[in-house]
Order: C-alpha cells, then structure tokens, then sequence
C-alpha cells in the first residue's frame, strides 16, 4: 500500500529465519483498504486546497480537508511496522533508507523542475534571506525544519520533511524494546496523542506571538510515533471481521459527527495537531481486515488511484496553480468545465507519473545501488 504523504501495493516482507537459504517468503495478508482510503484523503486535500462550487452537504468536511495530512502520518508508520516488524534484527538500515530514497525523490525532485516558474513567486513574496534559504533547503527536503519556508517552492512539500525523519528513525525504533500487550499499547497511543496536543494547547493560551482573533498558525502533526504504536498494537491483536467491521462503522461516525456538529467550534491548531487519531486509529485498525466497509474502500479505481496517491498529492497544488497561469482550460476551450476539467488532468498526470517516472526511477535506482541479492524489495512505507 502506498504510504508516504503524506506507495503502491502493500509490501509484502519475507520472515528471516536462522539460515536465510531456508526460508521461503512468507506475504502478509494486504491492506487493499487502506490504499483506497489514500485516494478519499487525497481528494478531499486537493477540494481543500482549491474548492469547487455547488458541493453542499461535503463543505464542512472538504472546508476542513487538511486533518488528513494528520491521518497520513499515521498511516506511514503504521504500515512501515506492519511490514518491518518481523525484520527488526534484519533489517539493513543502509537499503531500508535506498528503498525509501528511491520511492520518494525522483518524484519529488521532478515536481521541483516543472515548478520553477513558482520561484517567480517565491521571489517577490519573500526576502532574499528567506529565498535563498528556501533554495537552499527544499532540494535537501530540509525546509520544513523553517516555519519561514515550510511551504517554499511546492507549498504541500514540508510533509515530506517530517516523512524523513521517520525514515531516519524508523530501524532504530523498530528495534525498540516495545509494549507487548494491547492494553499497555493502547494506553501508549493515548499518551503520545495527549502529549502532541499539549505544545499546541499551550500556544493557544499563552499566545506568544499575539496574534488577534483565533490561532490559525502553520502546524505539523507529530503522529509518527502513534503510527508505529497503533502497527505493534495491530500485530499484537486478535480482531473478528465483526469487531473490525464495528470499529470501522464507530470511527466513521464519529468523524462525521465531528464534522457537521463540533468542527466550527474547535481550535485550527489542536485539529492540526492530531485531535482526531483516537478516531482515524480506530478506522486504520478496523479497515485492516476483510469486511462490508473494507471492501467498499477496496473498490479497484479508488486502489488504482491510492498507488500513485504520493503523485497526485505532491503534483495537485503547484500542477493545478501552473495549469491556471497559462489559461489552460481557457486554451482548451473548456474553461466552463473548471475545476473539474483541472482535477481531471491532475488524476491523469498522477498516474503517468506514477507509471513512467516512479516506478522506472525507483527500480533503477535500486538496480544500480542496493548491494542485495535480487528479490522482492520493499515499495510501501
């Protein structure tokens, strides 16, 4: 499954065993569900971003589409431990991090290329210590490290900039001495939840910048550690189709209900802070296993399109600005279509990049650089 954000198929990860000639790879069950559900997130991002007219009865949701980010997060360390955690004293830190190397750049980096007309922008936006610093820090993936360049150059970018540093950590904390049973799991992942909200929570009442009327400053969910707690807590559970079928139908109601009686009444900094993963845990952990819902999430366009959701999230917002600055739909003839006709190119784009540029670029990469033997290597993170 397709996990940075916020990869195609679930990897599927061989056991080691005490002779390596010994083992044959053994596939963990996929995850088709949560790959559909990228592509719903994806969606609602992109309506986020740039919301067409005449949508009604979606707008406190679409008008709120950026807690998704929250849930990618999640959704990356969660199925990096579904398919690492039987790996942990295997795992070679050295080809995990050319694996995931391979999987996000060259896609990152094209996007940085088609966008260099945004630089135009960039420079008559921003002082010329904050341009060259963002010059500087974007190809590196560094420029979410700086509030004052976080969305410099390809504004949805700077979650990549937290995406490494899971990568950075993740064979070290995969390696960790974890809980074993669910309960000390679970009281684990409230823990981690109630600490992300208290920075954001003390922002909110200190305001330290003060800044009148509501805080609506730039934040990042810090949802890695969540996601890796809720995979140990998955691979520690015994769930019925039923109870997973359960969890799934509470999560989503209760993400519904949120949105259409509590969202104008909550705080942008604590719902970008993570507020709602108690609910988007539960509806991972209840979409990882066959059911009514999981299979309606599974439905094979929306799969198609969740494997080249990395592409699609990256390319929408400088794609769709570029498409609009060269009267694009205009030139068609088919601006009386807009934004539809723009969200149509985007999806097409998204899966070209995906086939042609991703998948291509990942292999050669590999091909040239992993000092494995040839097997299946790992494309989910």
């Amino acid at each position: 499954m397709n996990t940075s954000i916020l990869e195609p198929g679930i990897e599927q990860s061989p056991l080691s065993a005490p002779k390596p000639a010994a083992a044959a790879p053994i596939r963990r069950p996929p995850l088709p569900a949560l790959t559909g559900i990228r592509t719903l997130l994806a969606f609602a991002i992109i309506l986020f971003h740039f919301t067409p007219p005449h949508l009604g009865i979606l707008y406190p949701i679409i008008d709120n589409g950026y807690v998704f980010v929250g849930a990618f997060f999640l959704i990356s360390g969660y199925v990096l431990t579904y398919n690492y955690s039987d790996r942990a004293k295997t795992l070679v830190k050295r080809e995990f991090w050319l694996a995931r190397f391979s999987r996000l750049y060259p896609v990152y980096l094209l996007v940085l290329i088609i966008s260099v007309r945004m630089l135009q922008d960039e420079w008559q936006a921003r002082s010329h210590f904050e341009f060259w610093q963002g010059i500087i820090l974007t190809p590196f993936v560094l420029q979410g490290w700086s509030p004052s360049v976080a969305t410099f150059w390809n504004t949805v970018s700077w979650t990549l900039s937290s995406e490494v540093v899971l990568y950075a950590a993740f064979p070290f904390l995969i390696r960790a001495r974890w809980p074993q049973k669910p309960r000390q799991l679970v009281l684990l992942l409230l823990s981690f939840w109630i600490i992300g909200l208290i920075p954001h929570s003390l922002y909110l009442f200190l305001n330290p910048d003060h800044i009148v009327g509501p805080v609506d400053r730039y934040s990042s969910s810090q949802l890695i550690l969540s996601g890796v707690t809720l995979g140990r807590l998955q691979l520690s559970l015994t769930l019925t189709p039923r109870q997973r079928l359960t969890l799934s139908a509470v999560s989503l109601a209760g993400v519904c209900v949120f949105f259409y009686t509590l969202v104008l009444h909550t705080p942008y900094l604590l719902m970008h802070a993570g507020l709602l993963t108690p609910l988007f845990a539960a509806l991972v952990l209840g979409l990882s296993g066959p059911h009514h819902i999981s299979a309606l999430f599974s439905w094979r366009p929306l799969l198609l399109i969740g494997e080249s959701s990395y592409c699609l999230y990256l390319l929408h917002f400088n794609v769709f600005q570029l498409l609009h600055t060269y009267h694009v739909p205009e030139r068609l003839h088919l601006a009386a279509f807009d934004p539809w006709l723009s969200y149509a190119i985007l999806l097409l784009l998204s899966l070209a990049v995906f086939r042609f540029v991703e998948t291509p670029a990942r292999k050669a990469i590999l091909r040239r650089f992993s000092r494995k033997a040839p097997t299946l290597l790992p494309t989910a993170s």
